[in-house]
């Protein structure tokens, strides 16, 4: 074979404008592929299985203590695992975002990823009771409507119209599918609006 002007031999030249053509058909495949089947959006990042799996620990364990309480909620400006707007506490995994609310009135709980749920009782500030674990689960204990829905909008029970109202707007700002929410969430913050507006004081 003859080599090039450039002093590169022929076959050399070839191999590298195949390798050039067949990446670029490569990533207009992706990038087709990714207009047709889009991936579903997922809210605030990609969570792996182990957070997943400890986030819902902490919520049957708030819910077996009978702990109201919103997950992905905005405090002082910083969005926390779950809060507790009863007691103005808030449980994050973010280091970060402790640090930043330990110079907020609300009180910050750090969780690591490999904490079983059932321990957060020991980091709480104030006095839980004790959950035991048997051989058969516990029935979950009966949920008020009324109070989720307040407490999903960050609120205490028996908020006015007005707080409900400013509380239901901040929340849907977050959550909107239109700013890369999830839809679910957002249709849990208008069922909680719908619900708190009616029992508003």
């Amino acid at each position: 074979m003859q080599a090039d002007p450039g002093g590169l031999p022929a076959w050399l030249v070839f191999g590298l404008l195949l390798g050039v053509a067949g990446s670029l058909v490569v990533a207009g495949l992706f990038l087709v592929a990714g207009r047709l089947f889009p991936a579903k959006r997922r809210v605030r990042g990609v969570r792996d299985g182990g957070e997943e799996r400890r986030r819902a620990e902490i919520r049957e364990y708030l819910m077996a203590i009978d702990e109201q309480f919103a997950e992905n909620h905005p405090v002082d400006g910083q969005e926390v695992a779950f809060y507790l707007p009863e007691r103005d506490v808030a449980i994050t995994f973010n280091a970060r975002t402790f640090y930043r609310l330990e110079r907020s009135p609300t009180v910050p709980v750090l969780v690591e990823h490999e904490m079983p749920g059932a321990a957060l009782g020991k980091r709480l500030p104030f006095e839980t009771p004790d959950i035991s674990i048997g051989p058969e689960p516990e029935p979950e204990p009966a949920v008020d409507p009324t109070r989720q829905a307040f407490a999903e909008l960050g609120l205490r029970q028996g908020a006015t119209p007005e707080e409900v109202k400013s509380a239901y707007r901040a929340r849907v700002k977050q959550v909107h599918p239109d700013h890369g929410g999830d839809e679910e969430e957002f249709k849990r913050v208008r069922e909680a609006y719908t619900l708190a507006k009616q029992h508003a004081t």
